[in-house]
């Protein structure tokens, strides 16, 4: 399980690292946008430069997974990109549903080798 969390971890990291800079610097072409709601929704993000924010998220936990430092901060900038990855999967365009499926996966697998940093967040109450 240590081996397989590894590899999920350097998987995670290279993935997000190299697409959160394709969103400040376009080197993969992508083609043209979804049609319906999804191209709309996509349009938007686009035009509002809310992608460089999601970019600059998934750049920065990307590259702190890579090296190996604050990853439980690193799964938690990812876990909302990673929802919504899967919401535009489901709700929008089945595209996206198979790569937000994979990120998913290779993303319980990194956060149950470090459940335990997670523990204190699952506490009903706090001891004062």
């Amino acid at each position: 399980m240590k081996i397989a969390a590894t590899v999920a971890r350097y998987l995670l990291g290279l993935i997000f690292l190299v697409f959160g800079a394709d969103k400040f610097y376009p080197f993969i072409h992508s083609g043209p946008l979804p049609a319906g709601a999804a191209g709309q929704f996509m349009g938007l993000l686009m035009s509002t430069k809310y992608m460089l924010f999601v970019g600059s998220f998934e750049v920065s936990g990307g590259l702190l997974l890579l090296i190996n430092r604050f990853v439980p901060l690193a799964l938690c900038l990812l876990a909302p990109v990673i929802v919504n990855i899967l919401l535009v999967g489901i709700l929008m365009t089945r595209l996206a549903l198979p790569p937000g499926i994979v990120l998913a996966v290779l993303w319980i697998l990194v956060f149950f080798r470090l459940r335990s940093a997670f523990q204190p967040l699952f506490q009903a109450r706090v001891q004062e």
